[in-house]
């Protein structure tokens, strides 16, 4: 979404018009889209990496593909002031979620990592409205409270009665992810979206790179067609592309907009993973996804 100067405030940005809505939404959608499938190719990459390996060579692939694209297109340096959001973005979207959902995925099946994770769009809003100084509704705080409950139940009792080392991992994952969100769409306001997560990859491959070389040292490699597969995606799809049209998409339809559309990732990435992992599913995952949802309905509608 254009501005008018570099001075504009997100206040000051006019609404997008009907057409500029339309696309903006097809863009989330699409983001929403290739996020369902990082956690069935994060499991495939495992098949092949070790977390960490995965990790970091996805992270110096990513970059690589935004570092040329920057370079293609000669996209100018961001400004001081906004330096720090992408540090934000990187620490939250390209390293933090990433990381402990990978470690996670390691023990955990991926249909219950869609579930806990489903609370990512409730977490964003709270952050969202925290960040811009708005005070959610008791209805929202209600709803909220109520959604986190129902994952929190789902986790416990999917645990054996406790919390597992991977469910702590889900957890924080949501935390910086949804920081990460809030500042790329932000951002996303006064520079494009693609430029926003590009910068921030690039701001990480001074780590990633000799990170990458250490873990690959370290961590056996099993090239299969499921684990370069794997890779491939989340460097590509998960990493830069989904997040570009996911950002852009925030950009002209608003964080609060965009996260109603992520109400269909948790189930999305269920389907996912009965169709591409095989994985039986308990009647608590979907259940338990749909009353999220539902509680993340009536949060949206309560921040109006």
């Amino acid at each position: 979404m254009r501005v008018q100067s570099s001075a504009t405030t997100p206040a000051a940005i006019a609404v997008p018009g009907p057409g500029g809505a339309w696309a903006g939404t097809l863009q989330a959608a699409l983001g929403v889209t290739a996020f369902s499938l990082t956690f069935p190719a994060t499991a495939w990459g495992l098949e092949g990496f070790g977390p960490w390996s995965l990790v970091t060579v996805r992270c110096v692939l990513a970059a690589a593909i935004a570092g040329g694209c920057l370079l293609a297109l000669r996209a100018p340096l961001p400004e001081r002031r906004h330096w720090a959001g992408l540090a934000v973005v990187a620490a939250g979207v390209v390293v933090g979620f990433p990381l402990l959902t990978t470690l996670a995925l390691q023990t955990s099946t991926t249909a219950h990592a869609a579930v806990v994770v489903g609370l990512l769009p409730l977490t964003t809003a709270l952050l969202s409205s925290l960040r811009t100084g708005t005070r959610p509704s008791r209805t929202f705080w209600a709803a909220a409270l109520a959604g986190a409950a129902a994952v929190v139940a789902f986790t416990v009792r999917q645990s054996g009665g406790a919390l597992t080392t991977a469910d702590a991992c889900l957890f924080a994952a949501l935390l910086v992810c949804a920081a990460g969100y809030t500042e790329g769409g932000r951002l996303a306001r006064v520079m494009p979206g693609w430029r926003v997560i590009g910068w921030a990859l690039v701001l990480c491959l001074p780590l990633a790179v000799p990170g990458a070389a250490l873990a690959l040292a370290y961590e056996p490699v099993h090239l299969t067609a499921h684990s370069v597969t794997g890779l491939l995606w989340v460097a590509a799809g998960s990493q830069f592309l989904g997040l570009v049209v996911w950002y852009r998409g925030m950009a002209a339809i608003g964080i609060p907009k965009a996260s109603q559309l992520q109400l269909a990732q948790p189930l999305l990435t269920l389907v996912w993973s009965v169709l591409l992992l095989g994985e039986h599913l308990t009647p608590a995952a979907p259940l338990t996804a749909a009353a999220v949802l539902v509680c993340i309905a009536v949060t949206q509608r309560a921040r109006g």
